[in-house]
């Protein structure tokens, strides 16, 4: 409540010297103007501690000119910054209703009604707002954005890809990444209804408005492989290493089935090394460990395990090393290495295994658009190092 009085008393100075300005203007009522009874009504209820009846007189007050357009705009924008949108959206309609305002304020007081809007979840009525912008160049780049916030949100991507170009051209800002992911959104509806030719498509344009869009290289992936061209699947799987290294992790396990489908085990294993050598801790090794025990047996995967390890420690390789360990020579499960495990697997289940690299967002999923900060392709797996416990 201190808090919003204090807001207030800016608000409670600009009316008086308004009443002052217009008391200086009209002499003949001077005296009268001096004494505004309307005033001293207002700084009552804030002394009173009604902050709601101080804010109606306050407006109330400011009658909107030329001299006082700024400081509806800065008193609405206050309101809304506080989320109280239904007032800051009072304070802007009062303003738009008025013929004397210039283009240029009209187009301000548009766009600061159609952010409060946008604050309510009037998308409506808020991308009616920004498209009267749009339409009349005013204030275009900041319309035009959050016109993209709005498609975003009703995923509506043929829209949003319309605006990102618009942007392009007016504003200069490179909205290639956006654009790659609007094409795979459109590739993964048409994938849903059956339609692979339009999803290829669709996937390669993703590619050609952002050639390390690991996102379409996947998805391309996987439709050749759903076609039956598991080889063309494996190279496109493996290429992802070069987009984007951090990218590993998700998609280890269809290239390991990739190769073994294709009979090329040996391959497997090299690749399996090259990873675990050039990106450690990205579960590569991992993989190679069950192909080594596959091939060679338990002990052989503890050996290599174990000096992989020393190498570099990694808690999912301790992890599978524990595994491997905890079931004794006569059959029986050995307790304590049992408990560790548990303890460790339920530590990392805890934080999260995916973060945004702008805002901090941590998930347990991988999403291609952080819900916090809503960039795209900004949330990433986290390596598991000793230090990360």
């Amino acid at each position: 409540m201190e808090e919003l009085l204090w807001l207030l008393l800016p608000v409670a100075a600009a009316s008086g010297w308004w009443a002052a300005t217009r008391t200086a203007r009209r002499k003949s009522s001077a005296n009268r103007r001096e004494h505004n009874p309307v005033y001293f009504r207002g700084l009552n209820h804030l002394l009173n501690e009604e902050p709601d009846k101080a804010i109606d007189v306050f407006v109330e007050m400011l009658e909107v000119d030329s001299d006082t357009v700024e400081t509806h705009l800065a008193l609405g924008n206050l309101f809304r910054r506080r989320g109280e949108v239904e007032r800051a959206i009072r304070i802007h309609q009062n303003l738009i209703a008025r013929p004397a305002l210039t283009t240029e304020q009209r187009g301000q007081a548009l766009l600061e009604l159609g952010q409060d809007y946008l604050r309510a979840g009037l998308y409506d009525r808020a991308e009616n707002l920004f498209n009267e912008l749009r339409q009349n160049k005013l204030h275009l780049a900041h319309a035009l954005r959050h016109l993209l916030t709005i498609y975003q949100q009703e995923k509506d991507w043929e829209a949003c890809l319309r605006t990102a170009e618009e942007l392009e051209r007016h504003a200069g800002e490179d909205r290639s990444v956006e654009k790659s992911h609007y094409y795979c959104e459109l590739a993964e509806q048409a994938l849903e209804k059956g339609q692979r030719k339009q999803a290829r498509g669709l996937l390669r344009k993703a590619l050609a408005a952002s050639p390390k869009c690991v996102r379409a290289t996947h998805l391309l992936a996987r439709v050749e492989r759903d076609s039956g061209s598991t080889a063309d699947a494996l190279r496109l799987l493996t290429s992802i290493v070069e987009q984007d290294p951090e990218y590993l992790p998700e998609v280890l396990e269809e290239i390991a089935q990739a190769y073994r489908a294709l009979g090329q085990r040996d391959r497997l294993r090299r690749f399996l090394l090259e990873m675990a050598e050039k990106y450690p801790n990205r579960g590569a090794e991992l993989y190679l460990v069950e192909l080594v025990h596959e091939i060679e047996g338990e002990q052989a995967a503890v050996d290599y395990l174990s000096a992989y390890i020393a190498r570099t420690p990694s808690l999912l390789g301790l992890m599978r090393l524990l595994e491997l360990r905890c079931t004794r020579a006569d059959g029986q499960n050995d307790g304590l290495l049992e408990q560790v495990r548990t303890q460790l697997r339920q530590l990392m289940q805890d934080r999260g295994a995916y973060q945004c690299r702008k805002c901090g967002f941590e998930a347990k999923a991988l999403h291609w658009q952080c819900p916090s900060c809503h960039r795209w392709a900004t949330i990433r797996r986290r390596p598991l190092r000793d230090s990360d416990l």
